[in-house]
């Protein structure tokens, strides 16, 4: 049962979105840099605090502090699931987005759509490795405008401009 439950609700299915007729292949699938995931790890230590705590109050008033802590551990379980379920996904014919974990919405953006990428490193992601594209395209995406905690950034973002290259969508200078 677990099992059915984490391959429907905890696996994005990106290979079923990809024109296999067409010869797509991924050449990245990217998850978000490890730090989204900071938040809820310190929502399960508040929780196990609130439960440390409830050991200490009176018995009429134990029951608040785990109720707290279980509220705490289902919203950092359900936001990991959803940082979980956001990709972002680099093919030798497009880029697209699949996010949500009940209800999906994907976007998708053709390589000869994408005019621009804006690569911005806050301190922060320069010092642990992460970074967020802004797109700029023909059509402006909404879905596909940015994309947040990009692990390796500058490495993803060579790989879209070789695609887009070796796709000979932009033209060389002569």
């Amino acid at each position: 049962m677990a099992g059915w439950l984490l391959r429907t609700f905890a696996d994005p299915k990106i290979g079923k979105r990809l024109l296999r007729h067409e010869h797509e292949v991924v050449v990245d699938e990217v998850r978000h840099h490890w730090v989204v995931y900071v938040v809820p790890i310190l929502e399960l230590i508040a929780g196990l605090l609130l439960v440390v705590a409830g050991a200490y109050s009176s018995v009429d008033s134990a029951w608040f502090p785990w109720l707290l802590a279980i509220g705490l551990w289902l919203h950092a379980a359900w936001r990991s699931l959803n940082e979980h379920m956001d990709r972002f996904v680099i093919t030798n014919m497009r880029v697209f987005r699949v996010q949500g974990v009940l209800a999906q919405s994907s976007a998708t953006m053709p390589l000869r759509r994408i005019l621009d990428i804006t690569v911005v490193k806050p301190l922060a992601g320069r010092m642990l490795g992460y970074g967020h594209f802004v797109f700029e395209s023909a059509a402006q995406e909404q879905g596909l405008r940015e994309i947040r905690y990009v692990g390796r950034p500058d490495e993803r973002d060579l790989t879209i401009q070789g695609i887009v290259q070796r796709t000979g969508l932009r033209g060389m200078a002569e």
